[in-house]
């Protein structure tokens, strides 16, 4: 009995129109897109690849690119969330489907390498100061203590200027 009516289902469904019609795609607002990133304030950190839970974003930071694959991405926005730098954030265009998966690669700008390299530097000038001023410190700490004064280093005498007379 149940052949049968499965065969009416489908003999009417040969000879009918769908009962679906097309409806263009609006997505409303509050719904997620696709991953954008702004490579210019991005510092390669590798968050964003770590915290992904597809692997779909892949941090290269010798040739100084960033990559997404786009169709492996679910859109769950942990990425975004855990990006220290906010480059990152979801777009309103959703990512249209295709034919193969493609992985979308950007490269850093010039612009951009020499300015984080100039805060490397900046970074590394300070961190020197901050350790010197702290072995000062330590080492002036150490001279003012009465049982390390034994111990500690006198100042070399100044040697006599030699002076050659004609």
């Amino acid at each position: 009995m149940a052949l049968a009516s499965f065969k009416n289902t489908i003999l009417h469904n040969l000879v009918s129109k769908p009962k679906t019609r097309k409806v263009e795609k609006e997505y409303p607002t509050g719904t997620r897109g696709h991953v954008e990133n702004d490579m210019d304030v991005c510092v390669l950190c590798g968050l964003c690849s770590i915290k992904c839970p597809t692997h779909a974003i892949t941090v290269d930071k010798v040739a100084k690119t960033w990559s997404i694959r786009p169709m492996s991405c679910i859109q769950c926005r942990c990425c975004v969330d855990n990006c220290p730098k906010k480059c990152l954030s979801m777009g309103l265009r959703f990512q249209e489907p295709g034919e193969e998966k493609v992985t979308k690669t950007f490269k850093q700008s010039e612009k951009a390498i020499a300015a984080q390299e100039a805060l490397m530097k900046a970074a590394k000038e300070r961190a020197a100061a901050a350790a010197a001023a702290k072995a000062a410190q330590a080492q002036a700490q150490a001279g003012s203590t009465p049982a390390s004064g034994a111990n500690a280093q006198a100042a070399p005498a100044k040697a006599p200027e030699k002076t050659e007379e004609k």
